[in-house]
């Protein structure tokens, strides 16, 4: 079974689909985005940008500069422009050229499954999926290229055995193929949106209906190309469905069950955000900060205590079900939330239990 050369990466949210193109134009180039201190003295732009970018050449900048591409409050700026404070400065740069060769590491895999055809894995919270832009070693494909030989790779990228991906933040479950056969027929599930994928997520907020739906087309923010925006249906974006169900509310948070229905990049992270309840201690879609809850400085320790036991996104990819490319036997999978998300449900747990919810300000 084959699956269409431009649909066979899913990524946590991303599936390829007719993707591809713009995913390897966005690996192409670098995006960067600076917000100039309260007080910052006048500095011109491209010493500006140069100083936060240790590896980025002020010449190379000055480049970026003249190709219209580097931007102070979503202007093109030119070099001898003079940052003042609370400016906003974006940057797009071609990324210098790399050697595409992947170095194989012995880095230790949770290996939750594995037979001839398909690896499943238990990733976790911090480990990049596959080399980019400033993460080139580190990451599971450099893992899996040391533990595994002639995994099959499709169009020619970099990413042996992969067939879906989640952010590096986010841990939980991954199906790898182990030959090519596996590989299509794998893709071809994640295309018809078959493969049966469950999320859990502690959320900002007391989330009113125990069900629900949430769609919206997602796409690149023109404002910040690093994170996905939701518009209306019908138009800019890709169509995105995100259905979800509350666990356990904790007063201030809520515990979610997300069944992804489409694959978009971040889409469970950006349809938490557009429902006003974004995911706990996500700091791309304004989780880490104290959105709920009172004024009093205790609340306030509670909930960084909160975030230093789980310093990342409470995001954890705890199902994962598919048939089996060659035996065609139903598979199933679960993946335990890790110890910093239990350490974190627990703290809230304790917190409603023992403390009395006062109102909000």
């Amino acid at each position: 079974m084959n699956a269409p050369d431009n649909e066979f990466l899913a990524e946590e949210e991303d599936q390829y689909q007719d993707e591809n193109q713009d995913e390897n134009q966005d690996e192409l180039f670098e995006h960067h985005r600076f917000v100039a201190d309260a007080k910052q003295g006048l500095f011109r732009v491209d010493k500006f940008v140069a100083d936060r970018l240790p590896n980025t050449s002020r010449n190379r900048v000055q480049n970026a500069i003249d190709s219209g591409t580097v931007f102070v409050n979503d202007k093109p700026t030119k070099a001898n422009y003079k940052v003042k404070p609370h400016d906003v400065v974006t940057i797009v740069m071609g990324q210098p050229p790399r050697d595409k060769t992947i170095l194989p590491q012995d880095i230790a895999l949770n290996i939750v499954y594995e037979d001839d055809d398909i690896l499943i894995i238990n990733k976790p919270s911090g480990m990049v999926v596959h080399p980019g832009f400033g993460n080139y070693e580190n990451t599971l494909i450099n893992a899996l290229v040391f533990h595994f030989k002639n995994l099959p790779t499709k169009n020619g990228l970099d990413r042996p055995g992969l067939v879906h991906r989640i952010d590096k933040e986010t841990s939980g479950l991954l199906v790898v193929a182990k030959t090519e056969i596996a590989m299509n027929h794998l893709a071809r599930q994640f295309f018809d949106h078959s493969i049966q994928r469950r999320y859990q997520a502690l959320v900002w907020g007391d989330v009113v209906q125990d069900e629900g739906t949430i769609t919206g087309n997602l796409d690149r923010s023109p404002k910040d190309r690093r994170i996905m925006a939701v518009f209306a249906d019908g138009g800019q974006g890709k169509h995105a469905v995100t259905h979800y169900k509350v666990l356990q509310r904790f007063g201030y948070v809520s515990l979610l069950e997300y069944a992804l229905e489409t694959g978009r990049t971040h889409q469970i992270r950006v349809h938490s955000q557009y429902i006003k309840h974004p995911i706990f201690n996500d700091s791309s879609y304004g989780g880490n900060k104290i959105l709920r809850g009172t004024v009093f400085t205790k609340y306030k320790q509670f909930v960084e205590n909160c975030f230093a036991k789980m310093p990342r996104v409470a995001l954890h990819a705890k199902t994962l079900g598919f048939i089996h490319p060659t035996s065609g036997k139903d598979m199933f999978f679960e993946a335990a939330l890790p110890p910093d998300f239990v350490a974190v449900i627990s703290s809230w747990q304790n917190y409603v239990n023992y403390k009395p919810l006062p109102e909000e300000d």
